[in-house]
């Protein structure tokens, strides 16, 4: 009978002290390279832009280094600020992303908030064909709301096409989706145990969402309200489709067709342009970055 021999003198690979803190270094250099990397790529173009914007006609026509102001000046930020036609692109902009926020927060709260909670049935798959809808490129989308409009101008003499105020039936289709989608996650991520007190307290289904959950998720709230108002702001395909007249123009469309002419740019009104414009996203983004990760985390992980 043969006998079996244990070897217990344990494995011969010799282990290395201290190989995950090395690991962990290498990662972080790594981390902050990509990052810096990625940080210097995205700050160049907003920098060549302030530049740009700080320079004359003729200066920018010069073959002088492009990334340095020889004659700073603030001319074209005046000339914009005091044109009534930049401010007029300003205040239509402003009305319809304040509008179109408010109007995609009256339905995609409900919509969320009974999704999520007011389990019935077909709820779970209408709830993902809320999400499949912001699915589609509003490049697909245009044509069919262009004829639908015609349509409806030539049965009722409402002529929507070339007004401000098509947009606010337009960009609901854009962001109403996304932001039910983003509630819809936030309230799955609310205890049951509160809704299911409200409920045996004797309090409806509007008074349960309006007193308990509206006010837990704020954060939720904010990161809706933010999407909202940056596709607003910034949508620029459909302003272009449906709005011809100068003073029917938003911003982005604005900037676009009244400063460029022919093949004459004014690269440094475009850029002050593109500069004012871009602030107030940023002011926004600035102060309620908090509460616009939060809302999409919980928007990410839950539903």
């Amino acid at each position: 009978m043969s006998t079996v021999t244990i070897d217990k003198s344990g494995p011969t690979r010799k282990v290395k002290y201290g190989s995950m803190s090395r690991d962990r270094t290498w990662a972080l250099r790594w981390s902050y390279f990509f990052l810096t990397l990625f940080a210097i790529f995205s700050l160049v173009p907003p920098l060549y832009m302030l530049i740009t914007s700080l320079k004359s006609s003729a200066e920018i026509s010069a073959a002088t280094n492009p990334w340095w102001v020889y004659h700073p000046t603030l001319s074209n930020y005046a000339e914009l600020l005091t044109s009534n036609q930049f401010l007029r692109f300003f205040w239509n902009s402003a009305w319809v992303s304040i509008i179109v926020v408010t109007i995609t927060m009256l339905i995609s709260v409900p919509a969320a908030f009974a999704l999520a909670r007011m389990k019935f049935w077909g709820s779970a798959t209408l709830a993902t064909g809320v999400f499949l809808t912001y699915l589609i490129p509003d490049s697909l989308l245009f044509i069919p709301l262009f004829k639908m409009f015609a349509v409806i101008g030539d049965w009722t003499g409402v002529q929507l096409i070339n007004r401000w105020y098509v947009l606010l039936f337009i960009y609901p289709t854009l962001t109403v989706p996304f932001c039910t989608w983003i509630m819809i996650g936030y309230f799955a991520s609310i205890p049951k145990e509160l809704d299911e007190a409200a409920i045996i307290d004797g309090a409806s289904w509007f008074q349960t969402l309006t007193r308990i959950f509206i006010p837990v998720a704020l954060p939720g709230l904010i990161a809706a309200t933010i999407f909202a108002f940056t596709v607003s702001w910034a949508q620029f395909l459909y302003p272009l489709v449906f709005t011809t007249s100068t003073d029917q123009l938003v911003l982005p469309v604005g900037i676009i067709t009244t400063l460029i002419k022919g093949d004459v740019f004014n690269w440094g009104q475009i850029m002050t342009g593109a500069l004012l414009g871009a602030a107030p996203p940023l002011i926004i983004y600035a102060f309620l970055m908090d509460y616009y990760i939060a809302g999409l985390t919980a928007g990410a992980t839950k539903g």
